[in-house]
Protein backbone atom coordinates (compact mmCIF):
# COMPACT_ATOMS: atom_id res chain seq x y z
CA UNK A 1 0.00 0.00 0.00
CA UNK A 2 3.02 2.40 0.64
CA UNK A 3 4.32 2.00 -2.69
CA UNK A 4 1.66 2.03 -4.17
CA UNK A 5 0.74 5.15 -2.77
CA UNK A 6 4.49 6.87 -3.58
CA UNK A 7 4.05 5.83 -7.20
CA UNK A 8 0.34 7.91 -7.02
CA UNK A 9 2.03 10.83 -5.22
CA UNK A 10 5.11 10.79 -7.59
CA UNK A 11 2.67 10.71 -10.79
CA UNK A 12 0.48 13.31 -9.62
CA UNK A 13 4.10 15.72 -8.96
CA UNK A 14 5.42 14.43 -12.60
CA UNK A 15 2.55 16.19 -14.07
CA UNK A 16 1.89 19.50 -12.22
CA UNK A 17 6.02 20.01 -12.27
CA UNK A 18 5.67 19.51 -16.05
CA UNK A 19 2.86 21.83 -16.46
CA UNK A 20 4.77 24.79 -14.64
CA UNK A 21 8.19 25.29 -14.30
CA UNK A 22 8.88 28.70 -13.85
CA UNK A 23 6.23 29.29 -11.44
CA UNK A 24 5.10 27.83 -7.94
CA UNK A 25 1.83 25.95 -7.74
CA UNK A 26 -0.55 25.60 -4.82
CA UNK A 27 -2.12 22.68 -3.56
CA UNK A 28 -5.18 22.82 -1.59
CA UNK A 29 -6.84 20.49 1.11
CA UNK A 30 -10.48 19.90 0.32
CA UNK A 31 -12.85 18.19 2.59
CA UNK A 32 -16.54 17.68 0.93
CA UNK A 33 -19.71 17.08 2.70
CA UNK A 34 -22.60 15.96 0.90
CA UNK A 35 -25.06 17.53 3.18
CA UNK A 36 -28.76 15.16 3.28
CA UNK A 37 -31.55 17.87 1.99
CA UNK A 38 -33.20 17.23 5.08
CA UNK A 39 -30.23 18.41 7.40
CA UNK A 40 -28.87 21.20 5.92
CA UNK A 41 -30.46 23.96 8.34
CA UNK A 42 -28.68 21.61 11.07
CA UNK A 43 -25.61 21.58 9.65
CA UNK A 44 -25.37 25.39 8.78
CA UNK A 45 -26.35 25.90 12.41
CA UNK A 46 -23.79 23.58 13.70
CA UNK A 47 -20.22 24.78 11.25
CA UNK A 48 -21.50 28.54 12.38
CA UNK A 49 -20.70 26.67 16.19
CA UNK A 50 -17.77 25.16 14.83
CA UNK A 51 -16.19 28.89 13.30
CA UNK A 52 -17.41 30.55 16.55
CA UNK A 53 -15.44 28.54 19.24
CA UNK A 54 -12.51 28.24 16.56
CA UNK A 55 -12.83 32.34 16.45
CA UNK A 56 -13.20 31.78 20.47
CA UNK A 57 -10.17 29.99 21.24
CA UNK A 58 -8.35 31.77 18.22
CA UNK A 59 -7.36 29.10 16.75
CA UNK A 60 -3.60 28.61 14.65
CA UNK A 61 -2.10 27.11 11.88
CA UNK A 62 -5.12 26.68 10.27
CA UNK A 63 -8.01 28.74 8.30
CA UNK A 64 -10.64 27.62 5.08
CA UNK A 65 -12.74 29.22 2.65
CA UNK A 66 -16.09 27.55 2.10
CA UNK A 67 -17.84 26.74 -0.69
CA UNK A 68 -22.00 25.79 -1.23
CA UNK A 69 -22.46 23.85 -4.39
CA UNK A 70 -26.00 23.75 -6.01
CA UNK A 71 -26.18 20.09 -5.10
CA UNK A 72 -25.85 21.22 -1.34
CA UNK A 73 -22.44 19.93 -0.87
CA UNK A 74 -20.05 22.08 1.45
CA UNK A 75 -16.53 22.47 0.22
CA UNK A 76 -13.80 23.38 2.71
CA UNK A 77 -10.34 24.97 0.77
CA UNK A 78 -7.25 25.11 2.62
CA UNK A 79 -4.34 26.36 1.18
CA UNK A 80 -0.92 23.45 2.99
CA UNK A 81 2.71 24.54 1.66
CA UNK A 82 3.12 20.39 1.67
CA UNK A 83 2.38 16.85 2.15
CA UNK A 84 4.30 17.13 5.69
CA UNK A 85 1.22 19.67 6.42
CA UNK A 86 -1.89 16.68 6.12
CA UNK A 87 0.54 14.67 9.03
CA UNK A 88 -0.39 17.73 11.51
CA UNK A 89 -3.76 17.78 13.39
CA UNK A 90 -5.03 21.26 13.16
CA UNK A 91 -7.65 20.86 15.44
CA UNK A 92 -5.90 18.99 18.70
CA UNK A 93 -5.32 22.42 20.64
CA UNK A 94 -9.12 23.36 19.84
CA UNK A 95 -9.92 20.12 21.38
CA UNK A 96 -7.63 20.67 24.46
CA UNK A 97 -9.24 24.17 25.20
CA UNK A 98 -12.50 23.13 24.51
CA UNK A 99 -12.44 19.84 25.89
CA UNK A 100 -12.51 16.84 24.09
CA UNK A 101 -15.79 15.57 25.12
CA UNK A 102 -17.16 19.51 24.31
CA UNK A 103 -15.16 18.81 20.90
CA UNK A 104 -16.82 15.40 20.13
CA UNK A 105 -20.18 16.44 20.88
CA UNK A 106 -20.08 19.12 18.01
CA UNK A 107 -18.57 16.47 15.40
CA UNK A 108 -21.45 14.54 16.18
CA UNK A 109 -23.99 17.02 15.30
CA UNK A 110 -21.90 16.86 12.20
CA UNK A 111 -21.93 13.63 11.50
CA UNK A 112 -26.08 13.17 11.89
CA UNK A 113 -26.06 15.71 8.95
CA UNK A 114 -24.47 13.29 6.03
CA UNK A 115 -24.08 9.64 5.20
CA UNK A 116 -20.77 10.71 3.35
CA UNK A 117 -17.93 12.86 3.36
CA UNK A 118 -14.51 13.11 2.01
CA UNK A 119 -10.92 14.42 1.15
CA UNK A 120 -8.54 14.84 -1.47
CA UNK A 121 -6.02 17.75 -2.94
CA UNK A 122 -5.82 20.05 -5.75
CA UNK A 123 -3.43 21.88 -7.20
CA UNK A 124 -3.65 25.15 -8.73
CA UNK A 125 -1.27 25.09 -11.71
CA UNK A 126 -0.22 29.12 -12.24
CA UNK A 127 0.60 28.35 -15.96
CA UNK A 128 -2.42 27.41 -16.84
CA UNK A 129 -4.06 29.99 -14.60
CA UNK A 130 -5.40 33.77 -15.49
CA UNK A 131 -5.64 36.03 -13.26
CA UNK A 132 -3.13 38.99 -14.54
CA UNK A 133 -4.16 40.66 -10.62
CA UNK A 134 -3.47 37.72 -8.70
CA UNK A 135 -4.92 34.25 -8.52
CA UNK A 136 -6.53 34.69 -5.05
CA UNK A 137 -9.44 31.97 -4.61
CA UNK A 138 -11.60 34.35 -2.46
CA UNK A 139 -12.65 37.79 -4.01
CA UNK A 140 -13.99 40.19 -2.34
CA UNK A 141 -17.69 41.23 -3.91
CA UNK A 142 -17.22 37.86 -6.20
CA UNK A 143 -19.10 35.16 -3.89
CA UNK A 144 -20.34 33.24 -6.89
CA UNK A 145 -18.21 30.45 -8.71
CA UNK A 146 -18.43 28.32 -11.60
CA UNK A 147 -16.68 25.60 -11.82
CA UNK A 148 -16.10 23.50 -15.06
CA UNK A 149 -14.58 20.04 -14.76
CA UNK A 150 -12.48 18.92 -17.62
CA UNK A 151 -11.95 15.08 -17.43
CA UNK A 152 -8.93 13.90 -18.80
CA UNK A 153 -7.09 10.66 -19.26
CA UNK A 154 -3.77 9.93 -18.48
CA UNK A 155 -2.48 9.48 -22.36
CA UNK A 156 -4.42 13.21 -23.08
CA UNK A 157 -3.91 15.24 -19.83
CA UNK A 158 -0.25 16.80 -21.28
CA UNK A 159 -1.96 17.67 -24.22
CA UNK A 160 -4.99 19.34 -22.89
CA UNK A 161 -2.66 20.99 -20.55
CA UNK A 162 -1.23 22.84 -23.74
CA UNK A 163 -4.20 23.35 -25.25
CA UNK A 164 -5.35 24.88 -22.10
CA UNK A 165 -1.53 27.32 -22.39
CA UNK A 166 -3.15 28.18 -26.27
CA UNK A 167 -5.89 29.62 -24.53
CA UNK A 168 -4.57 31.40 -21.88
CA UNK A 169 -2.29 33.38 -24.56
CA UNK A 170 -5.17 34.55 -26.52
CA UNK A 171 -7.00 35.65 -23.15
CA UNK A 172 -3.44 37.45 -22.28
CA UNK A 173 -3.68 38.65 -25.82
CA UNK A 174 -6.72 39.81 -25.99
CA UNK A 175 -7.29 41.40 -22.54
CA UNK A 176 -9.93 39.50 -21.56
CA UNK A 177 -11.76 40.43 -18.22
CA UNK A 178 -13.00 37.19 -17.81
CA UNK A 179 -10.10 36.02 -14.98
CA UNK A 180 -9.89 31.91 -14.04
CA UNK A 181 -7.66 30.04 -11.78
CA UNK A 182 -7.12 26.60 -13.37
CA UNK A 183 -6.28 23.04 -10.46
CA UNK A 184 -5.34 19.95 -11.43
CA UNK A 185 -6.70 17.02 -9.59
CA UNK A 186 -4.03 15.28 -6.89
CA UNK A 187 -3.62 12.75 -4.31
CA UNK A 188 -6.83 11.38 -3.54
CA UNK A 189 -9.02 11.92 -6.20
CA UNK A 190 -9.99 8.50 -8.41
CA UNK A 191 -10.77 10.43 -11.67
CA UNK A 192 -8.61 13.03 -13.36
CA UNK A 193 -9.30 16.48 -14.10
CA UNK A 194 -8.28 19.61 -15.19
CA UNK A 195 -11.00 22.31 -12.95
CA UNK A 196 -11.64 25.70 -14.27
CA UNK A 197 -12.93 28.35 -11.57
CA UNK A 198 -14.35 31.04 -12.65
CA UNK A 199 -15.54 34.28 -9.80
CA UNK A 200 -18.21 36.60 -10.36
CA UNK A 201 -21.14 38.47 -8.46
CA UNK A 202 -23.74 36.55 -8.78
CA UNK A 203 -24.93 34.21 -11.71
CA UNK A 204 -26.30 36.95 -13.68
CA UNK A 205 -23.05 38.72 -13.67
CA UNK A 206 -21.10 35.91 -14.71
CA UNK A 207 -23.40 34.96 -17.60
CA UNK A 208 -23.13 38.54 -18.86
CA UNK A 209 -18.99 38.21 -18.62
CA UNK A 210 -19.12 34.80 -20.08
CA UNK A 211 -21.14 36.51 -23.28
CA UNK A 212 -18.79 39.65 -23.56
CA UNK A 213 -15.60 37.82 -23.12
CA UNK A 214 -17.14 35.12 -26.07
CA UNK A 215 -17.15 38.67 -28.24
CA UNK A 216 -14.12 39.48 -27.07
CA UNK A 217 -12.12 36.08 -28.41
CA UNK A 218 -14.22 35.33 -31.31
CA UNK A 219 -13.34 33.02 -34.13
CA UNK A 220 -10.33 32.43 -32.95
CA UNK A 221 -11.54 31.55 -29.34
CA UNK A 222 -14.33 29.44 -30.35
CA UNK A 223 -11.86 27.39 -32.32
CA UNK A 224 -9.46 26.70 -29.56
CA UNK A 225 -12.51 25.62 -27.10
CA UNK A 226 -13.64 23.54 -29.53
CA UNK A 227 -10.40 21.77 -29.93
CA UNK A 228 -10.04 21.24 -26.56
CA UNK A 229 -13.46 20.07 -25.67
CA UNK A 230 -12.92 17.67 -28.75
CA UNK A 231 -9.68 16.05 -26.00
CA UNK A 232 -11.39 15.47 -23.33
CA UNK A 233 -13.26 12.33 -21.75
CA UNK A 234 -16.39 14.47 -19.92
CA UNK A 235 -17.34 17.75 -19.12
CA UNK A 236 -19.01 19.02 -15.60
CA UNK A 237 -20.29 22.17 -15.24
CA UNK A 238 -20.72 23.15 -11.48
CA UNK A 239 -22.15 25.98 -10.15
CA UNK A 240 -21.89 27.66 -6.34
CA UNK A 241 -21.68 30.04 -3.82
CA UNK A 242 -18.70 31.34 -1.13
CA UNK A 243 -20.23 31.11 2.27
CA UNK A 244 -18.48 34.16 4.03
CA UNK A 245 -20.06 32.99 7.87
CA UNK A 246 -18.41 29.73 7.47
CA UNK A 247 -14.77 30.70 6.43
CA UNK A 248 -12.06 30.93 8.81
CA UNK A 249 -8.79 32.80 9.16
CA UNK A 250 -6.57 32.79 12.29
CA UNK A 251 -5.96 36.04 14.00
CA UNK A 252 -2.01 36.77 14.61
Amino acid sequence: MKNIKTTLLFGALLLTANLNLQAQNQTFSIHADYVKPSMESDYVAVAKDFVAECKKHNLQNTGWTTMRLDNGTYMYFESIPNMAALDVDAFAPLADKMGKENFQALFDRFNKCYDRHGNYLLTRIESLTYMPEGALAAQEGQNYRKYHYLYVTPSTAKMVGEKMKAIKELYTKKGSKEYYRVYHSDFGTINEYFLVAISAKDEQSYAKQSAENETLIGAEGKKLLDDLFKNIARYEPVSGYIQPDLNYIAKK
